[in-house]
């Protein structure tokens, strides 16, 4: 049996020009669940990232947002699972997905990292892909017609319409992160992936 989940950290790049771009997914779900949690994130130059500590069933729960860019997020995941004693099972990555459409997402257990830089820093800092991943659907450029090059189109702002579906699926996606506090998994991939068959 899996361990709850203690550690839930977002990926994105930091600094304003990269706010509001699509690569920054895992950063918007972390803070509306801060927001959740009644935390807020400061800097810990130590761990190298944004960090966020509440308590949830009387058991630490660690937030983070790694200070450096989405392909250097492995040292920062590292650095907190060896400070607070947790495993790689008790780590959740939240991460924007291409593969997904815009308004669907995927929890999963290992795996490989399928070419996403942020997730093959973090498989080589943990030496582990032993973690758990919450996948935030944004699309690909040539399913949603647009003629932009791949890394143009993450680090850019979503349209309207996208921007809507992004944001009620983060809104799902913090209703079922309690579930993975509780170690419940299978309800929160249930829940989480019901909802796409419908969209």
């Amino acid at each position: 049996m899996k361990p709850p989940v203690r550690l839930i950290v977002g990926l994105g790049n930091p600094g304003p020009e990269y706010e509001a771009t699509r690569h920054n997914a895992g950063f918007w779900l972390l803070d509306h669940f801060a927001d959740d949690l009644g935390t807020a994130f400061s800097l810990d130059k130590a761990m190298g990232a944004w960090v966020a500590k509440a308590h949830f069933d009387s058991r630490l729960v660690v937030l983070a947002k790694p200070a450096n860019f989405m392909n250097r997020s492995g040292l920062p995941c590292a650095s907190l699972l060896n400070f607070y004693k947790f495993s790689p099972a008790e780590l959740l990555v939240v991460h924007d997905e291409l593969d997904l459409l815009p308004g669907q997402a995927k929890l999963k257990f290992g795996g490989g990292h399928a070419g996403h830089n942020g997730l093959r820093d973090i498989h080589r800092a943990l030496a582990s892909s032993d973690y758990w991943r919450m996948r935030i659907g944004i699309g690909h450029p040539r399913n949603l017609g647009i003629t932009q090059q791949v890394v143009s189109y993450v680090l850019s702002p979503p349209r309207r319409q996208e921007l809507d579906q992004i944001s009620s699926l983060i809104d799902r996606c913090r209703a079922v992160l309690p579930s993975l506090l509780r170690a419940d998994y299978a309800l929160a991939t249930e829940e989480l992936h019901a909802a796409n068959s419908s969209k």
